[in-house]
């Protein structure tokens, strides 16, 4: 049985999270963690629409900002809901 894309990218993303949190613990600045996993997430990002052969053009860098900048206001929109939902099981 395959696994759904969502679960997919759920596996991928904690594999991602677990590698920056071995970084750290080896005593990698978490700052420079960071900057690193998005600068290899950009150079994939560019590998994935154009592949080895060149880069993004400007519209094609927009592109990929503005799903950054999406991916980011959700996750953000999660961690709220997710310290709303704490607080409100810790005050019943």
């Amino acid at each position: 049985m395959s696994i759904s894309e969502a679960e997919s990218h759920l596996q991928c993303m904690e594999r991602f999270i677990e590698l920056a949190n071995t970084m750290k613990n080896d005593g990698v600045p978490t700052r420079v963690v960071s900057a690193a996993l998005m600068t290899a997430s950009g150079v994939y990002a560019t590998y994935s629409v154009v592949g080895n052969s060149g880069g993004l053009n400007p519209s094609g860098v927009e592109k990929v900002t503005a799903a950054y900048k999406q991916n980011l206001e959700n996750i953000q929109r999660a961690k709220r809901e997710q310290a709303d939902a704490a607080a409100s099981q810790s005050n019943p």
